[in-house]
């Protein structure tokens, strides 16, 4: 059992932890102790081993607060994406992309194809890398990101509204296609991606060829001017046609068919 003044020391450092915010060193600092004694640390030692501790804890919640921060619709990573039911996606340049020198290049990404087959999945992994290396990330769907706008020009907001939006490092937009826009949205969607062209990260998603994105953009200038920012020095990546969603439903609705005939023979 430890004495009053141990006792008086222990609670003079928590206080002054709580005062300097290091939660980590105040919770552990004992523990690290008495092991720094068993494996006959200097004091230089156990002192790099506190710091490294509370270090490597605001690292974690800063990492957390970024992804918290992008509004993912759910966290999935690169490391989940199963790339053999995706064979048109290449592992490797997706581990190229995640080391995030697109990010310092400000280039591009296009991910292009058909509903199923991984582009939310590809685009919010390469979102959640961005995050680890605490780059500031928003993720939203292009309906959203429009109506957001186009709301904030109703309530006189707009400037401060496209500010909050180019101060990301990188903003991902998902879906584009999906939805036609109306003309103010299409020009809504063209400014936010001239303002970043060469000065920051873009990464989205389409089913639609660049052949067809005149049935969401109808302004056949803009939509030009849209598609020569957004593929200036751009990473196209296409996933393909075949829904993986699709056939693992098919798949799971099989297996029953095939078990109940290998049970009658």
């Amino acid at each position: 059992m430890s004495n009053p003044m141990d006792q008086f020391q222990e609670a003079t450092i928590k206080a002054q932890c709580k005062q300097l915010r290091m939660p980590v060193i105040a919770a552990q600092f004992r523990s690290l102790a008495e092991q720094a004694v068993r494996e006959k640390k200097s004091h230089i030692g156990y002192l790099e081993a506190l710091l490294a501790a509370e270090l490597e804890e605001r690292e974690r919640n800063t990492i957390a607060h970024r992804i918290k921060e992008a509004h993912l619709p759910r966290v999935k990573t690169l490391e989940e994406f199963d790339y053999t039911q995706s064979p048109n996606v290449s592992a490797a340049k997706m581990r190229e992309l995640a080391e995030g020198g697109y990010l310092e290049r400000a280039e591009p990404i296009l991910f292009i194809g058909e509903c199923g087959t991984g582009k939310t999945h590809l685009l919010t992994g390469l979102c959640v890398a961005a995050c680890r290396q605490k780059k500031r990330v928003r993720f939203a769907t292009a309906a959203a990101l429009v109506n957001e706008l186009v709301e904030a020009k109703h309530q006189l907001q707009l400037r401060r509204v496209l500010a909050r939006w180019s101060r990301y490092d990188l903003i991902a937009i998902d879906e584009v296609g999906y939805v036609p826009l109306a003309e103010v949205g299409a020009e809504f969607l063209f400014q936010v991606i001239a303002e970043r062209a060469e000065k920051a990260a873009v990464i989205m998603t389409t089913n639609l060829p660049f052949s067809e994105w005149t049935q969401v953009i109808p302004n056949a200038r803009l939509c030009k001017a849209l598609l020569d920012r957004i593929t200036d020095r751009a990473h196209i990546l296409e996933t393909g046609t075949e829904s993986y969603r699709f056939r693992r439903t098919a798949e799971k609705r099989n297996r029953p068919a095939k078990t109940a005939e290998s049970n009658k023979s």
